[in-house]
């Protein structure tokens, strides 16, 4: 599994205008090309009286699938262009639309690619580029006193508190970088006295902003 990769946070949309012309960048995250899909069938049906609706998409962790569509644009002037802004950002599992509704003023082949390209940089700006990296769910069960020293202990050491369930005893579960699930188990052990009980859970990606969880792309 990759320990990192770029994407975006959520949905993004920006219009611009271009020589009477408008340009609609559309941007979602897409795990699967089905959701790739169903992405752009939702926009292709939203604007199903504009002039174009070309897209592109990048999927897998070797961005093993990319696809891109002119939707009767000059070859190679929607939705290559559109795909290489993609790649130029270095983002993965990302789907993006530009809409076009003709203004009546022809662009001209370079006018096309630069066009679709700015257009598919404004969306994709406006869903937000993160990084997501590679995280150990640790579950740590423990009796009501240590909550406070042990939240305080995760979060000086740098690591995340993705939740905390409060039942008989409470259980902090705390997202920790892969390769430091032994440290921090050491270190929960430590702070605790031997009292803390330490579960190693899954492995999940988790998006990390301005150094906050972001608990939902």
């Amino acid at each position: 599994m990759l320990t990192s990769y770029k994407t975006i946070k959520g949905y993004g949309e920006e219009t611009i205008i271009i020589k009477k012309s408008r340009f609609i960048g559309y941007a979602m995250p897409a795990e699967t090309e089905e959701e790739a899909v169903k992405f752009i069938e939702s926009i292709q049906k939203k604007h199903w009286d504009a002039t174009h609706n070309c897209y592109a998409y990048q999927i897998g962790p070797h961005d093993e699938i990319q696809k891109s569509n002119d939707d009767g644009e000059p070859s190679g002037t929607a939705g290559k262009p559109i795909l290489e802004v993609i790649k130029k950002e270095g983002l993965k599992n990302v789907a993006v639309v530009v809409t076009r509704y003709f203004g009546g003023i022809m662009l001209g082949a370079g006018g096309l690619v630069r066009a679709y390209g700015q257009t598919a940089g404004a969306g994709l700006r406006a869903a937000g580029i993160v990084t997501r990296s590679l995280f150990q769910m640790i579950h740590v069960g423990i009796d009501y006193t240590w909550l406070g020293k042990v939240e305080n202990e995760t979060l000086q050491a740098g690591y995340f508190v993705d939740h905390i369930e409060y039942m008989d005893r409470v259980r902090v579960t705390a997202l920790v970088p892969a390769e430091e699930a032994e440290r921090y188990a050491k270190l929960i052990t430590n702070t605790t006295h031997g009292q803390a009980e330490i579960m190693i859970g899954e492995s999940i990606y988790a998006t990390i902003q301005d150094g906050k969880l972001v608990k939902k792309l």
